[in-house]
């Protein structure tokens, strides 16, 4: 069985246990009583690549990077850092993640992705009744179901990162209308890293498409190479969580330091 596959299933047991102590209804009164969405995609448009920060406390492949770091903190010294937009792994197995953080990430006023594992409906009701912004689509793990999903994250008036790895899965993911595409360096079935699939896929982007580059990404020259490559932002996570000085290193990467 692949990681991906591993977590899918977990994932399904979590959303059915949560499902049977929170209706929908519940938490569409929650979405009624908190703010609107603030722009996710309007945020990585500058004239210069941008940066989204990453909080997680661990990885399946790393296993801890920082079990005790404080959300709010983290996502505080990001802001300070000139970091566009935050993701907030709330996956809870695998990375030690929670809608917790992403709540305490909000105080830090920049757009908040919610980085899990979404397969049904009712977890986007979740994200956004918890403050999130925009949610992650994984197209290895939605297929043919994608475009379902980018309608019914729009209709909550939240942006959605559409994950591929490779051009196949960018077709489908243009196709569903995705406009906000991510680029996983890292296959989610091996885990194994490809520093060069944006370059890959860039060139096969449509006109009007903000590309990420997603995983692997640690220093400036990185994000100078995937600037040339054709990414309007990098998401940088354990670079930034293991880092002593989290604000310089966003500054760093940013050209900035």
């Amino acid at each position: 069985m692949s990681y991906l596959s591993e977590l899918i299933d977990s994932t399904r047991d979590r959303i059915g246990a949560a499902k049977a102590t929170t209706s929908a209804g519940a938490l569409e009164q929650r979405i009624a009583g908190g703010r609107p969405p603030l722009g996710f995609t309007a945020s990585l448009g500058g004239s210069s690549i941008s940066l989204i920060g990453e909080i997680k406390r661990a990885s399946p492949t790393a296993g801890d990077l920082n079990r005790a770091l404080s959300a709010s903190g983290m996502a505080a010294a990001y802001a300070d850092g000139g970091a566009a937009a935050l993701s907030v792994l709330t996956e809870p197995e695998r990375f030690l993640g929670s809608l917790d953080d992403l709540e305490a990430a909000l105080g830090a006023g920049l757009p908040v992705l919610r980085k899990d594992f979404i397969l049904d409906d009712w977890q986007l009701l979740e994200s956004r009744a918890a403050g999130a912004d925009a949610v992650l689509l994984i197209v290895r793990a939605l297929g043919g179901d994608l475009g379902g999903f980018l309608d019914a994250t729009a209709a909550l008036g939240m942006a959605a990162l559409v994950e591929v790895h490779d051009a196949g899965e960018l077709a489908l993911a243009t196709e569903a209308g995705a406009t906000l595409v991510g680029v996983n360096h890292r296959d989610l079935a091996t885990f194994e890293v490809d520093p060069d699939r944006t370059a890959k896929l860039a060139a096969l982007k449509p006109e009007g498409t903000t590309l990420v580059a997603l995983s692997g990404v640690s220093t400036r020259a990185e994000v100078e190479e995937l600037e040339g490559a054709g990414a309007d932002a990098v998401l940088v996570g354990e670079a930034l969580v293991t880092a002593q000085d989290p604000v310089a290193k966003v500054r760093e990467l940013l050209g900035q330091a």
